[in-house]
């Protein structure tokens, strides 16, 4: 095992925050000592049946303490997905079915290996120690925690003083998460920021319990395409590990130079000493920021299709792009606009590509519009402030675009 400096220097990279560095630092000394690796938790809700590239920088930083010995606790909630995770919610959320649940939490376990060792993960399911409480032991652990610590969570506090409704369960679902720690014997748990509350209930829990508190780590939550939202399936700015090849490829090229280093660096298996290099070098002018980014849309694509996949995509990317036909005096045209987002339609009116909403919509319904060299499928799409995209409207019109 690597020394406790070599091992916490990767897991700072593209790390929030830490809680506490400290712990963590005499965890990582204790198992160097005696040789027994640290339990490192991960929990996931099958709310969805599908994972995408936001869900995989925690799965990567998973993969992380693989590499440096420790033991993973991949938790599926199929207990916590009949209660409905409340985080960020201004409304009560609707439970799934126990078959849905069950259906999600299989697919999880075909996608997860795409990124962690099968070999060196253990898979959970918290129902397998929740379905063991008696309804006392329940009302035990709801007593541990007050309503004002609950209401401490912005999302509670915010709906408690507008006056919206917080149903009784969802007290239960930072409890149950917080318990799982304590099932699992969790020396650290991995979680999102917006699960920072959740992730903190469960060292209170364990102490309560009698054992050593977790150390917290949050991660970031990755932007979608757009370089502003998160990454969401109903934003329809992800890009879905089970996608074919090609579109992963495609939509990895799709992103903004300055989002490249950002997935660079919560994506990418690449050492942080090679990305330092990488980006001096196109900083610098010795490397051309489009061969780093397909290099970055070959490792993604290889990770989830394999080494042949990846190479193949981008041999196709290539080759489409070297013959397209296209004008050497591309405009670069900038849109004003109140807002920080414009619908793509409406970009195509303001740019004279389209005399109409309709006529622009009606062309990206019959396959007629590239953006960035992707094509555009959705007439819903938005475009948002301080991006550039190259637009191609049919075989004639082309124009480097920008919100301003």
């Amino acid at each position: 095992m690597k020394s406790v400096e070599e091992q916490m220097a990767l897991i700072r990279r593209g790390v929030v925050n830490i809680v506490s560095e400290e712990e963590l630092v005499k965890k990582l000394q204790r198992s160097l000592d005696t040789g027994v690796p640290l339990r490192i938790k991960a929990g996931f809700d099958p709310t969805a049946p599908d994972l995408h590239l936001g869900h995989t920088v925690l799965l990567h930083k998973l993969r992380q303490f693989q590499e440096l010995g420790h033991d993973i606790l991949f938790l599926i909630g199929d207990f916590t997905g009949l209660i409905g995770d409340p985080t960020g919610k201004s409304e009560t959320r609707k439970p799934l079915s126990a078959e849905q649940v069950a259906s999600n939490a299989e697919t999880y376990k075909q996608q997860v290996f795409r990124v962690l060792d099968a070999e060196k993960t253990t898979v959970v399911f918290n129902s397998s120690w929740m379905n063991l409480l008696s309804s006392q032991e329940m009302i035990r652990l709801a007593s541990r925690l007050t309503v004002a610590r609950m209401l401490e969570r912005d999302d509670f506090g915010k709906r408690f003083h507008e006056g919206r409704p917080i149903a009784i369960h969802e007290f239960l679902y930072p409890l149950v998460q917080g318990y799982d720690s304590v099932a699992l014997k969790a020396d650290v748990e991995l979680g999102g920021t917006d699960q920072t509350f959740n992730l903190l209930v469960g060292r209170d829990l364990q102490r309560d319990y009698g054992q050593e508190p977790q150390c917290v780590i949050t991660l970031p939550i990755l932007e979608g395409l757009d370089g502003v939202q998160k990454m969401s399936k109903s934003l329809n700015n992800y890009i879905g590990i089970l996608e074919p090849a090609k579109e992963i490829f495609g939509k990895v090229m799709s992103i903004s130079d300055d989002l490249m280093w950002r997935y660079f660096e919560l994506l990418s298996f690449r050492s942080t000493e090679e990305l330092s290099q990488l980006r001096q070098e196109v900083e610098g002018g010795q490397r051309h920021p489009m061969t780093t980014k397909k290099d970055l849309a070959q490792e993604l694509t290889s990770r989830f299709h394999g080494q042949e996949a990846g190479q193949q995509a981008r041999d196709e990317f290539e080759a489409v792009f070297a013959h397209k036909q296209r004008p050497t005096d591309i405009p670069e045209l900038d849109i004003t606009t109140e807002g920080g987002e414009l619908g793509l339609p409406r970009a195509m009116v303001a740019v004279g590509f389209c005399k109409s909403n309709a006529e622009a919509m009606r062309l990206i319904r019959q396959n007629g519009v590239t953006l960035d060299d992707v094509r555009v499928s959705d007439e819903k799409m938005v475009l948002h402030k301080g991006n550039r995209h190259l637009l191609q409207a049919g075989k004639r019109h082309f124009a480097y675009i920008k919100l301003v």
